[in-house]
């Protein structure tokens, strides 16, 4: 009987340390499936697993912690400034123009959701994306800064226009990625000095800026930017243009078409889908004024992409319009 009992004993005892080693195991093994998380590049790059840094921006101070990989982006500026940094947003507005986006960046903005516009963002599908970072601009959603930021940090560049750059790096600031940014910018500065070093002579010609819009025409000028590329390429504008109050855009009727001569003209047209934009090119262009213009005589007026060289406003777009100042200069990269 004892005999039985010892063996009894032994075999509870047996399988208590036979679960025990079954628990410990688990937990070794729970341990290092967390530690193979933790090393996977999502989890090693969100928000959750780096250092933690203060922002200053155009509504404040916003603290971020890492590098955020699921950023909602509200401008079409700041768009561009993601791609060219190597992240695709979770979210982005539509672009001015395109279905939803502008030809030029569709391919890289595969699967990203919609949300809104730039001057209506959806707050609800901000939301919904649970982003750890959302970025955008104070001109365009300071109504809405509060409830942004309710949902994730938010940082606000201050106004758009020619402040591309400068914004450019704001971005890259919050997303931890500074280093990069400061290459792109290199990068891009570079192509400039060597536009420049190649053109010489070339870039001591007047040009004009000229954008059909539905019934407006509009001169675009230094703030702007078409302004600020022409400006870094030392182009400059026909004395007349200088005495414009407005440092952005000058409206002018048709009458004032004289105003546009130039050496060089570069216009483009914002056509929503409604044909009304094209109209007003037609209209503008077919006139014995627009005829008469030296500039167009001489066969030195060039209709360019208006996504390119004025709405899309980033850096993916300072670059091409670039690759098309090197061939209408007739200048070898």
């Amino acid at each position: 009987m004892l005999s039985a009992v010892k063996k009894k004993f032994v075999w509870t005892v047996s399988a208590v340390l036979l679960s025990l080693s079954i628990i410990i195991t688990g937990c070794g093994q729970s341990g290092n499936d967390n530690k193979n998380a933790a090393a996977s590049p999502a989890e090693s790059n969100s928000s959750a697993s780096g250092d933690t840094r203060t922002i200053a921006h155009a509504m404040g101070e916003t603290t971020i912690t890492g590098t955020p990989i699921r950023v909602v982006v509200l401008t079409n500026e700041g768009t561009e400034a993601l791609l060219a940094l190597g992240i695709k947003p979770v979210g982005a507005v539509k672009s001015w123009t395109g279905n939803p986006w502008y030809e030029h960046i569709a391919a890289d903005m595969e699967g990203v959701t919609v949300v809104g516009e730039e001057s209506q963002p959806n707050l609800e599908v901000i939301a919904s994306l649970k982003p750890d970072l959302i970025i955008g601009n104070k001109l365009r959603q300071e109504k809405v800064y509060e409830q942004l930021k309710a949902i994730a940090p938010t940082v606000f560049s201050e106004t758009l226009r020619g402040e591309w750059q400068s914004n450019f790096m704001l971005y890259a600031d919050a997303l931890g990625k500074s280093s990069d940014g400061d290459k792109v910018m290199a990068d891009y500065d570079a192509r400039i000095a060597d536009f420049k070093s190649k053109a010489g002579d070339k870039l001591n010609r007047k040009v004009s800026v000229v954008r059909f819009m539905a019934g407006k025409t509009r001169i675009y000028l230094a703030d702007s930017f078409t302004g600020i590329a022409f400006s870094k390429l030392g182009l400059s504008r026909p004395d007349n243009q200088n005495k414009y109050t407005d440092t952005f855009a000058e409206e002018i009727t048709k009458e004032r078409l004289p105003e546009v001569d130039a050496d060089m003209l570069f216009y483009f047209t914002y056509e929503t889908g409604d044909g009304k934009a094209t109209e007003m090119e037609k209209d503008m262009l077919n006139d014995p004024l627009w005829q008469s213009l030296s500039v167009v005589k001489n066969n030195n007026a060039f209709r360019v992409s208006d996504a390119i060289w004025n709405t899309a406003g980033g850096v993916i777009a300072a670059n091409l319009m670039l690759d098309e100042m090197y061939k209408i200069f007739e200048i070898q990269k």
